[in-house]
């Protein structure tokens, strides 16, 4: 029985449960010191309590020992300072290591670190990049990813999204350099969310990243892109593109459907002249899909005009797909054809490619396991390629 045949077989009956506290991650100065000000306590206590959240990542309220025994117990009855956990942890022999974490409903989502490369003279990396999740699964259901197999659950939270960042760091004592929002979710279909986790991971009371390095990856939310262009952080955009032709993106990514290539680059010409930055066109290869020169040709028309950069990613292997990753060969002959016509590329054969770094495949297993979800692969076990 799908999800969606066992909610609809579930009585309606509303519940009323008392409203869970709110998480001090996901709040901002003049909310905060609004709440302060609701509570009669002076506003220089709400300046300390934003500090003991970010500044020294307090695990929890009764630890703000500088702030009056009361007013921590007040506090207490309508604030948290996590709302999620670290269920499982994999690493991999080039160190990229995922987190699969539990949120406070029970479900799970996943956050990838990825090192850079080792730093001169042998040290170690001194850059590092989490790959965030923004929704609990996805509603898009691109063909070749493991996170909408089970369907969209729901959006994160600003404060979900911020604590990621948070639980990493705090895991493994090492600061995230660069943010990308190309984990589990469309990021553009939970806006309001997205951005304000932005304002509160860039700002210098909250988590301080800087705005140009973090990334918001979209597969192609065409309004959404517009409206991100005036967003006033000078964030850096993605487009999850797999596709160079109409034909082959409504084969494996639904929304082309919604918003073909010409309105979505129609959007990407007005983030072009308004933010004036080099858009990335994430591209993963697929055998016998999106991997021939044809393709490559014309991706680089695609690509030249807003003078994009691709990234080529050889397909992930995900069971329950029926996708396979080119050659090696084949992986190289599309990148010289690319580099050829003038167009700024990269191949990343992938970090992570032993822990299962598709989003959405930790996470997959794991509700399943649980009982949460029912499995969405066949029962006929297939091993394939896999997903963004």
């Amino acid at each position: 029985m799908s999800l969606k045949s066992r909610a609809e077989g579930v009585s309606t009956r509303l519940v009323s449960h008392p409203q869970p506290p709110a998480s001090l991650l996901g709040i901002t100065p003049p909310e905060l010191a609004a709440a302060f000000t609701e509570m009669g306590e002076p506003a220089f206590r709400a300046r300390q309590v934003l500090e003991w959240t970010f500044q020294k990542r307090a695990a929890g309220i009764e630890g703000m020992s500088s702030l009056p025994k009361a007013l921590r117990a007040a506090l207490a009855e309508r604030f948290v300072t996590r709302t999620m956990s670290i269920a499982r942890v994999t690493g991999s022999k080039d160190t990229t290591r995922k987190f699969l974490l539990r949120l406070s409903d029970g479900r799970y989502v996943e956050t990838v670190l990825i090192p850079a490369n080792p730093a001169l003279y042998g040290g170690k990396s001194d850059r590092r990049t989490l790959c965030v999740s923004s929704q609990v699964g996805c509603a898009y259901d691109c063909k070749f990813c493991a996170s909408g197999l089970a369907g969209f659950t729901r959006n994160l939270t600003a404060a979900e999204i911020v604590e990621q960042i948070v639980q990493v760091e705090q895991h493994t004592g090492e600061r995230v350099d660069n943010l990308v929002f190309m984990g589990m979710g469309e990021p553009l279909a939970n806006y309001s969310h997205v951005t304000k986790a932005i304002e509160i991971l860039n700002a210098e009371w909250g988590v301080g990243i800087g705005a140009r390095h973090m990334t918001v990856s979209t597969s192609g939310l065409a309004p959404q892109i517009r409206r991100l262009a005036d967003f006033p952080l000078q964030i850096r955009l993605a487009i999850s593109l797999h596709g160079a032709t109409d034909e082959v993106r409504d084969r494996i990514m639904p929304v082309n459907r919604k918003h073909p290539l010409g309105e979505l680059f129609a959007a990407l010409e007005v983030w072009h002249e308004k933010r004036k930055q080099h858009l990335t066109f994430e591209f993963i290869l697929i055998e016998n899909v999106n991997d021939s020169l044809e393709q490559a040709r014309a991706l680089a028309r695609l690509a030249r005009p807003l003078e994009a950069k691709v990234n080529l990613i050889p397909y992930n292997t995900v069971e329950g797909l029926p996708w396979t990753r080119p050659s090696e060969e084949c992986q190289d002959a599309f990148l010289g054809a690319l580099l050829k016509a003038g167009v700024k590329a990269t191949l990343r054969r992938e970090k992570g490619h032993d822990i299962a770094a598709a989003c959405g495949q930790l996470r997959l297993k794991q509700e399943t396991a649980e009982g949460i979800i029912e499995s969405p692969v066949p029962a006929r076990r297939v091993t394939i390629g896999a997903g963004a």
